[in-house]
């Protein structure tokens, strides 16, 4: 299937916090010189929805209030795919698992064969949707990224092993919150690291989330509050 590149994909980024309350840092890598989209920065693990993502199994749904957050100014039920690719753009770039033990049930898709075959399947409720952002006109690559904040206690093994990384990002390390700034970030990681500097002690998900739209009219600042989800009996 032929990728249109300069279509806006719907994109996740996951932001790893550890040690919140005593010395948080976040994880962080560098894209490759080569790389057609924000070539030699740091930034954090994430990529582009694919297709196979919306029928990826999820244990646990990410929270209602970040659903509800995610709806807004999307098409319905996005919320599963993003999450879905969340976690596995988590797995690709760092070898980390944010899932619970337990047998996939039916086919696994290709991209989630390493994920399976570990024991696991994804779990979301530890995702928190903190921020949004679409990449601004005259870009090689534009998405519609949505950023959700990850606690490193949810993930399972060992938080210092990253053998089972691929090579995506490199120079793979927890960077101090403190020191983020010092190394070269795209400007829109640093409007997000301010967003997650203000919810360091703060454990709860946002009530409402920053949405930083990018057109060729304009550049504006919306907040997403999301709507009430329908009920079920």
């Amino acid at each position: 299937m032929t990728v249109d590149k300069s279509a806006i994909r719907d994109a996740a980024t996951i932001i790893v916090l550890r040690d919140r309350f005593r010395s948080p840092s976040i994880l962080m890598g560098q894209r490759g010189a080569a790389a057609a989209f924000m070539p030699n920065k740091f930034v954090f693990p994430g990529g582009a929805v694919d297709a196979e993502d919306a029928q990826v199994p999820l244990a646990t749904p990410v929270p209602e209030i970040c659903q509800q957050r995610l709806s807004d100014q999307a098409p319905a039920g996005l919320h599963v795919p993003l999450a879905a690719a969340a976690i596995r753009e988590l797995w690709e770039e760092t070898g980390f698992i944010l899932g619970v033990r337990d047998t996939w049930p039916g086919p696994v898709p290709q991209a989630w064969t390493g994920f399976a075959e570990r024991g696991y399947i994804p779990s979301a409720e530890a995702l928190q949707f903190v921020f949004r952002a679409v990449t601004p006109p005259g870009r090689p690559r534009r998405f519609d990224a949505r950023f959700f904040l990850l606690d490193a206690d949810a993930i399972a093994g060992d938080l210092d092993d990253f053998s089972q990384a691929s090579d995506e990002l490199s120079h793979l390390q927890w960077i101090p919150l403190e020191q983020a700034r010092e190394f070269d970030l795209p400007f829109i990681t640093e409007v997000v690291l301010s967003e997650v500097e203000a919810r360091v002690s703060d454990t709860t998900p946002p009530d409402s989330v920053p949405f930083f739209l990018n057109n060729e009219e304009a550049s504006l600042f919306q907040r997403l509050k999301g709507h009430p989800m329908p009920e079920t009996d």
